[in-house]
């Protein structure tokens, strides 16, 4: 093997689950002769688990059977063998659904992520930096990172694999924003410690993450109240009680207006129903198929979707596991918990009490309500992505990024490479995983993830032999 001096270089930013699939699989195509020194830079001490399988609160777990979750496309069954030969589940009574389907805690996709790389990391095929990234920029025809130790490396390319933007502050919110029982992000480990068992709270956002937080309050013995509110009222769904296969062909003959494809989408839901088939059939062949509907809506009209219909489609795509959804459906049924559709409008301290005046969507006066804590659950700050970490906002400044005009991420082209200001492609510089989103479409479940990873593995190894071969005839020249 050549020495790593001589071999491209590709440097991976976030080692998350979409920068640790991406790794694994341009260290896999290794085998077959395509050299590549990677370096994933990461400042956890695990590649893989990112935010959301670095949890360690017992009452998160997966949102899908282990069955489908998977590192490799073309073994679906790799974790479910993971668990196998591991014994995960022996000591997780819960683990298991109704129908013998294991949702294992988070946490156990993250180990089974880690030990799928650990013998890449342990054999020098893959570079784990524990390290973050403060600077990249444009050096000739490569790239140039420097990290928070003052460290610097060279790369040929570069892909951008970071997290999601942090939550941000409601605007009605920031008179509390000091509060010690005011928790905006709950992803940060021991965020709902402040919370007492007794305490009445207010969740704002209904969607997975307030499912989470209201399971983990129940873990943690909580008893008090909660009104949990979103604009429209919408709660997490959960599965299917019997297994279907998708239905519905969205893609043969593509909508080409947000209007067209709700209306087809309708049509599919009746004929599904007449069938015997729940909306899970429909909304899965959506899902599907997102690829190829999304590529043929025009950006005004994926904007109307992003605006106007995400948030029904988050709560019908993005499913609790059972244990979770059974900790919602008896928090309701015994009054502890309360969704509304309602937007906060003022809030203001008052002694020991926080009070939040409310706008219900079909209220004319807004009414306050006190309680002990606040808990925003409104998910990441999609918009400000390239505000969200110094570097990308560098990057931005130098033209060679922009933001995504669907308002969903980071700009990039069919072959994932990044748009600058100008709206041309970036040779070398990459958008993996989620934050590429509003280009791919269905890319926040993670069979779409890996796969995505896998062709962003594909398409910056053609790129780096082309620019390998490339700087060989400039030296010999």
């Amino acid at each position: 093997m050549p020495s790593t001096r001589s071999l491209p270089v590709i440097a991976i930013v976030g080692g998350g689950f979409s920068g640790a699939a991406l790794a694994l699989h341009i260290a896999r195509s290794m085998r077959l002769g395509q050299e590549v020194r990677i370096v994933v830079f990461e400042p956890r001490d695990k590649l893989g688990a990112g935010l959301a399988y670095s949890t360690v609160e017992p009452s998160h777990r997966i949102n899908v059977p282990a069955g489908k979750m998977s590192l490799y496309p073309d073994d679906p069954e790799s974790f479910a063998h993971y668990l196998e030969q591991t014994e995960a589940l022996a000591g997780d009574r819960q683990a298991y659904d109704a129908q013998g389907l294991a949702y294992p805690q988070r946490s156990v996709f993250g180990d089974y992520v880690g030990a799928e790389l650990a013998p890449h990391v342990s054999s020098g095929a893959i570079e784990h930096r524990r390290a973050t990234v403060t600077r990249i920029e444009r050096s000739g025809s490569r790239w140039r990172l420097q990290d928070a130790a003052g460290a610097f490396l060279t790369a040929d390319a570069v892909v951008l694999a970071v997290s999601h933007p942090a939550p941000a502050l409601p605007a009605a919110l920031e008179p509390i924003r000091h509060h010690p029982k005011l928790v905006v992000d709950v992803t940060k480990p021991g965020a709902l410690d402040v919370i007492g068992a007794g305490d009445r709270v207010l969740v704002v956002g209904n969607g997975l993450t307030s499912a989470d937080v209201v399971a983990a309050l129940h873990g943690r013995g909580h008893v008090g109240s909660i009104v949990s509110i979103s604009r429209r009222g919408l709660r997490s769904r959960g599965h299917v009680s019997q297994v279907q296969e998708p239905f519905g062909d969205f893609s043969s003959q593509p909508s080409h207006t947000a209007s067209h494809l709700l209306g087809r989408i309708r049509l599919t839901l009746k004929a599904a129903a007449a069938q015997g088939l729940s909306w899970h059939a429909v909304l899965d062949a959506v899902r599907s198929q997102g690829h190829e509907i999304w590529q043929h809506l025009p950006v005004g009209e994926r904007r109307r979707l992003a605006r106007w219909v995400r948030p029904y489609w988050d709560v019908h795509r993005f499913r609790i596991a059972p244990q979770v959804e059974a900790v919602l459906d008896t928090a309701i049924a015994t009054g502890r918990l309360d969704v509304r559709a309602a937007s906060v409008r003022a809030a203001a301290v008052s002694g020991s009490d926080i009070v939040v005046t409310f706008r219900g969507r079909y209220q004319q006066v807004p009414a306050p309500q006190a309680f002990d804590a606040v808990v925003v659950t409104t998910g990441p700050a999609h918009g400000d992505v390239l505000s969200s970490q110094p570097f990308l906002a560098a990057m931005r400044e130098a033209g060679l990024l922009s933001a995504c005009p669907t308002g969903l991420g980071i700009a990039c082209d069919l072959h994932a490479v990044a748009l600058g200001a100008d709206g041309q492609p970036n040779p070398g510089l990459y958008v993996v995983g989620p934050l590429a989103r509003g280009t791919f479409g269905e890319l926040m479940g993670l069979p779409q993830v890996t796969e995505h990873a896998v062709f962003v593995a594909a398409q910056a190894q053609t790129f780096l032999s082309h620019h390998a071969a490339s700087l060989t005839l400039d030296r010999a020249s």
